[in-house]
């Protein structure tokens, strides 16, 4: 019964939490293999102890997130781009309007006016919008920890013999079920 030398880090609810297989102090966080064959829980100090295990880094998933990154970025400076040749554009309609809107009666001007009030509270969700990706980026910096994990030879071999102890455990209990694992009871006379 082996499985590969490969955990990934998952996190588990508070209310779920049990005692970390090193140290026994309760915690969160479990180490499973992919497959499902192992898992334990341990606590987060440990996954950076050297002595402990080793993180897995994925160049393919970091090289993809970058990439979905730079996208992200390249989209947002589009928007701000556009949005800012429509405020010119605005600008210079307002300019030609102004020149030509000198022979206008001040009613008219009033609601230039009131355009101009109306552009300027559409423009302040706009400015909130890169704070708003900002945010979204965020959650990336938290997954900057590794999540995978490979346990050094020591640590790999107790899990293996664990396992290994478990398996035999069972064995034994099921044979000691079966009713031909004793002798049976001598029926003649000795």
């Amino acid at each position: 019964m082996s499985f590969p030398n490969i955990y990934t880090h998952r996190k588990v609810a508070e209310a779920k939490a049990k005692s970390c297989d090193i140290c026994y102090k309760p915690s969160s966080s479990v180490l499973i293999t992919p497959d499902n064959k192992d898992w334990f829980y341990i606590c987060p100090a440990h996954l950076k102890d050297p002595g402990f295990c080793t993180p897995k880094i994925d160049q393919a998933a970091i090289e993809a997130r970058k990439k979905r990154e730079l996208e992200e970025e390249i989209e947002r400076v589009k928007k701000e781009y556009e949005e800012r040749q429509k405020q010119k554009k605005n600008k210079e309609k307002k300019k030609e309007e102004e020149a030509k809107g000198e022979a206008k009666s001040g009613d008219d001007k009033s609601k230039d006016d009131d355009k101009a009030d109306e552009d300027k509270r559409q423009k302040v969700p706009e400015k909130t919008e890169p704070s708003r990706s900002g945010a979204s980026t965020s959650p990336a910096a938290e997954e900057e920890e590794p999540r995978v994990f490979e346990l050094k030879s020591t640590f790999y071999n107790r899990r293996l013999s664990k396992k290994r102890q478990a398996e035999i455990a069972r064995r034994n209990f099921e044979t000691m079920q079966d009713p031909k694992f004793f002798p049976s009871v001598p029926k003649g006379f000795p």
